[in-house]
């Protein structure tokens, strides 16, 4: 697709945001000529006009209309609303015209229908209150489109999401972040620095990372709060050395009771990383769960997306980390990588099963802006085949004892598909779904991590550390100061919760 042949037009409404996302569930990898005032550029072939009108006597109905010109196809649609319709009321209806008229001219139906979010299991959870699941899946696949097998998907996360959600407001998470890997990958976005650019900066940022972990313990101490799940991430915490790693980790354990969390997870990730050594710190350390990522179980795939491990590396990993003796391990694969194909993204599937981790999470590929593969036709021509992949997970693996216990959607995902989570019984991460369901305060440590802060009513307040590690150095005193922001939300969290 060219760049540049796409005008979107927008006349009349603000629902920008969201037309802009329903065109691109049908027109993905391209960037719109977005046309706010309504005047299109000449020699725009293909054009996406949206319109809302209304009299100014405020007594008349709502018109809205869609019209859209598409390598030489035309479409159309118009409704009316009463003229105090919701503003979501007319936001929807446009996107669902809109949506119709694309679905007519090009024949793709996007299997999660007009259904945007990222979090669409927190979507039904919310719809389900009053009422059972099954009622609210029904309205929401009818209101969204969504197809029967992704529907199912999301009821059965939902079913099982379900008895592990309730919490105390004072429990809380934590997340440590690591941002550096061995090299980076060809489709990631994630704010990681490859060892051979930033390796003089681990030291220092060690040092960095351990006084805010102090700062935070101290916060969780004197507000009575107590850390539920723990997660180290990154990045690859395991490109660290043992003795960083240990250093990291007794800081936690130094400041924040990690023996009354229910799980501890290390993401060690890259197998190029993991040793025995490091591995019997994290072990030794508390922590109670680890993934080891192979994301495809492929040498000439690893190849191409720019890791330097082999999948005997993944396999030699794997057996270390059961002799020291985690039962809690994680493994990634990757649906739609270059280089893949259907046939063997199944090879990869039945043997990361045969390994018989507790969880396997199943991504589907997603190409940021800021990875090398950002709007190839390559990645986009793939999508039929990359649904098939997803579909084979969806089956193979509740047929062999995972199930769905968490999923997410994110952007310039191939096909909107989504990614999953799937574990054994008793083995969800809980971590994992409660920074999907954001309904969990969930405090940050390290170069981009993000605090998130759930008041008592569902007010979210968000405050992030500086995105690059440099900075998070450079400017460390003036990034304490912004804690000031957590401590005023935690202290108003600590009044209502008084009150109630």
């Amino acid at each position: 697709m060219e760049k540049g042949n796409y005008a979107l037009v927008f006349c009349g409404h603000p629902f920008g945001y969201e037309v802009q996302a329903t065109a691109k569930l049908f027109i993905p990898g391209v960037r719109f000529i977005l046309c706010e005032d309504g005047v299109i550029p000449e020699e725009i072939p293909n054009i996406l006009l949206t319109e809302r009108t209304e009299n100014a006597d405020r007594h008349s109905p709502v018109c809205l209309r869609v019209q859209i010109l598409l390598h030489g196809q035309q479409g159309e649609k118009q409704d009316t609303l009463p003229p105090d319709a919701d503003r979501s009321v007319q936001e929807w209806t446009l996107c669902r015209m809109l949506y119709d008229v694309l679905h007519e001219l090009t024949g793709y139906t996007p299997p999660w229908g007009l259904l945007t979010g990222i979090r669409p299991v927190r979507r039904l959870l919310q719809m389900a209150e009053g009422r059972s699941l099954e009622e609210a899946a029904e309205e929401m696949q009818q209101c969204y489109r969504i197809s029967d097998a992704k529907m199912q998907l999301a009821l059965t996360t939902a079913r099982i999401q379900q008895p592990i959600l309730p919490h105390s407001s004072k429990e809380i998470g934590l997340y440590i972040s690591v941002p550096f890997c061995p090299t980076r990958c060809s489709y990631c976005s994630f704010v990681s620095h490859s060892m051979e650019t930033a390796y003089k900066l681990i030291p220092a940022y060690v040092d960095k990372l351990c006084e805010e972990i102090a700062v935070l313990g101290d916060m969780i101490r004197r507000y009575g709060l107590t850390v539920q799940s723990v997660y180290i991430g990154g990045g690859t915490p395991t490109s660290l050395n043992a003795a960083q790693l240990r250093t990291v980790m007794e800081a936690a354990a130094a400041h924040i009771a990690i023996d009354r969390a229910r799980e501890y997870t290390v993401e060690a990730g890259r197998a190029d990383t993991i040793t025995e050594e490091k591995l019997r710190v994290i072990r030794e350390m508390g922590a109670t769960r680890i993934s080891i990522n192979p994301q495809t179980m492929h040498d000439h795939v690893l190849e191409t997306i720019g890791r330097r491990h082999t999948v005997q590396q993944v396999l030699d990993a794997f057996e270390t980390a059961r002799a020291v003796g985690f039962d809690d391990i994680n493994m990634d694969l990757i649906a739609g990588l270059p280089g893949d194909d259907e046939a063997g993204f199944a090879e990869s599937l039945s043997r990361v099963m045969a390994l018989d981790p507790e969880s396997i999470t199943v991504h589907t590929l997603s190409v940021k802006r800021s990875a090398t593969m950002y709007q190839s036709d390559a990645v986009q021509n793939t999508v039929p085949a990359v649904e098939r992949m997803a579909e084979l997970a969806a089956r193979q693996l509740p047929a062999g004892g995972w199930m769905p216990y968490y999923l997410y959607r994110q952007k310039n995902t191939i096909g909107n598909l989504e990614n999953v989570g799937y574990a054994k019984p008793g083995k969800e991460n809980l971590y994992n779904i409660l920074i999907m369901d954001e309904t969990q305060t969930i405090l940050g440590a390290g170069c981009a991590a993000s605090t998130k802060l759930i008041a008592p009513g569902g007010d979210i307040t968000r405050v992030m550390n500086y995105k690059f590690p440099y900075e998070y150095i450079d400017r460390f005193d003036l990034m304490m100061e912004k804690k000031q922001e957590i401590e005023a939300v935690l202290r108003k969290m600590q009044e209502e919760n008084h009150v109630s």
